[in-house]
């Protein structure tokens, strides 16, 4: 079973720079003019998983809730770090989590959708 999940967004590139600049997803896909829809799928080649991020005439009708979590675990103490630094470098939005686990655990960041992510490590 692979995962996807899809999100309709009112700015496509603010999306791919966040994402694929910032956080370092790669461009897995793409389409245009499909339906009156375009996208984007970013994630990492090879994984079960991905996000795809869609534009139209329409735009979304969504509220994001501050427990609405994408978590993204790094691998190492550097990886956690140089991720951290580069969305502070990038004036990304840091902002206290809900969840005391992840104030423990994790630093909160919003995406440019006002929907909150977590930098994480993976513990062993």
């Amino acid at each position: 079973m692979k995962l996807r999940i899809a999100r309709h967004t009112i700015d496509l590139n603010r999306m791919i720079d966040f994402y694929g600049r910032i956080l370092g997803l790669k461009i897995l896909g793409e389409f245009k003019n499909h339906q009156n829809y375009g996208g984007v799928f970013l994630g990492h080649p090879g994984a079960g998983w991905h996000l795809e991020f869609t534009v139209s005439d329409h735009p979304p009708i969504h509220q994001p809730d501050a427990d609405d979590l994408l978590v993204f675990y790094a691998a190492t103490i550097d990886e956690f770090t140089a991720l951290k630094e580069k969305l502070i470098a990038n004036r990304v939005k840091s902002v206290a989590p809900v969840n005391p686990y992840w104030a423990k655990n994790g630093i909160t960041f919003e995406d440019p959708d006002g929907f909150r992510i977590v930098i994480s490590i993976i513990i062993n």
